[in-house]
């Protein structure tokens, strides 16, 4: 199958469905509108005398055809109910493609991702599923390792369990990272999490454990 052919299934599976005009317009930017059109009429001529039914057309609507499936979808997990968990949530959308339109689905993809982790997690750990909290959390912070709401995450997870020690330990390498990686801590609403649940635990009066090692990091 040609690039142009995978360009055009990409495109309207990504969409779910799309307009003639808009896949024209997105596909071809460079023509002017007859020649996109044209072009377009060419690449679905092209994917019929494939033999396989692919895409179906209603009027100026083009979308996939019933029997096709999208792998997306199957990442996303249908809404979020039970995300997929393992591998999947690392899979770049369409490596090796640069076109404006891959590169905002690619982001836009990745954001959803992401929540979806999250929001998975949160429900899992209020459930008490300490251990499906906890590996939806490594998915999403294997994917942006420097987002701090995963890391919140990971610290509520700890604290739960009861695992005072990981709870500290996750907020100082968190710390750390993103001192070394922007120069920047984390916020004010992680410390106090962690400064919470912690220090009626420990009993002192002295620094939070959040405060201690915040100096200047060497």
């Amino acid at each position: 199958m040609t690039k142009t052919l995978q360009r055009l299934l990409a495109f309207v599976a990504l969409r779910g469905q799309a307009t003639r005009a808009l896949v024209a317009g997105t596909l071809w930017p460079e023509s002017d509108e007859s020649k996109a059109f044209s072009r377009l009429r060419t690449a679905l001529w092209r994917l019929h005398r494939l033999g396989v039914p692919l895409l179906v057309t209603h009027g100026e609507t083009l979308r996939l055809h019933a029997s096709v499936s999208v792998d997306v979808d199957e990442v996303l997990g249908g809404g979020g109910d039970r995300p997929a968990l393992r591998g999947a949530g690392l899979r770049e959308l369409l490596p090796g493609w640069y076109d404006d339109w891959v590169l905002l689905e690619r982001e836009r993809l990745r954001q959803i991702r992401l929540h979806t982790m999250e929001e998975f997690a949160l429900r899992e750990l209020r459930a008490g599923n300490f251990a499906g909290a906890l590996e939806a959390v490594l998915v999403a912070l294997r994917a942006e390792p420097l987002r701090e709401s995963p890391h919140r995450l990971l610290l509520e997870i700890h604290l739960a369990e009861g695992n005072y020690s990981e709870a500290i330990y996750t907020y100082h390498a968190y710390r750390m990272l993103l001192h070394r990686e922007l120069g920047v801590r984390p916020s004010p609403r992680m410390r106090r999490l962690l400064d919470a649940a912690v220090e009626p635990a420990s009993g002192t009066g002295g620094p939070s454990p959040a405060e201690r090692g915040e100096g200047p990091a060497r």
